[in-house]
């Protein structure tokens, strides 16, 4: 198995191993083709897939807005799951952000995600209760609940 970097090109793979994993929010804009392509440009050296025998079997998003880093999306082939491949995405992902100078990270995961969440606090991740996520739309667009 081999972990490098996401490419655009790498999309419609990485979108369809998001929609197979159950628990992944996803929306028609921010994870549209261009929605990624976007955010993969703001971030070049954060976001990464596991690929073998030339098939994509896990991602992570990960990105940051120069202050604090986050993590979005991580997901492996349920196949795939338990090998150790989402924890080496995100020491990678981590490795990367650290690279550029960030030193606190969060993943951004649904609430309602057991599989999800009970990874993140496998991995470290505390939950915060002293802070309340808020979030306005711009413009419209359709929610994906897997």
């Amino acid at each position: 198995m081999e972990i490098r970097k996401m490419k655009t090109e790498d999309y419609e793979a990485v979108y369809g191993l998001w929609l197979s994993c159950k628990g992944m929010g996803l929306n028609t804009v921010d994870d549209s083709r261009e929605g990624i392509e976007r955010f993969l440009h703001r971030n070049p050296d954060t976001c990464f897939v596991a690929e073998e025998d030339g098939k994509i079997v896990g991602a992570i998003i990960a990105g940051s807005d120069g202050r604090r880093g986050y993590i979005y999306h991580t997901a492996v082939s349920s196949d795939q799951r338990r090998q150790g491949i989402a924890s080496k995405l995100v020491d990678t992902a981590m490795s990367a952000l650290e690279n550029i100078g960030i030193i606190k990270v969060a993943p951004v995961v649904f609430d309602r995600n057991a599989e999800g969440n009970a990874f993140w606090e496998r991995a470290g991740f505390a939950v915060r209760e002293d802070l309340i996520y808020r979030n306005k739309s711009i413009i419209d667009m359709v929610r994906i609940d897997t």
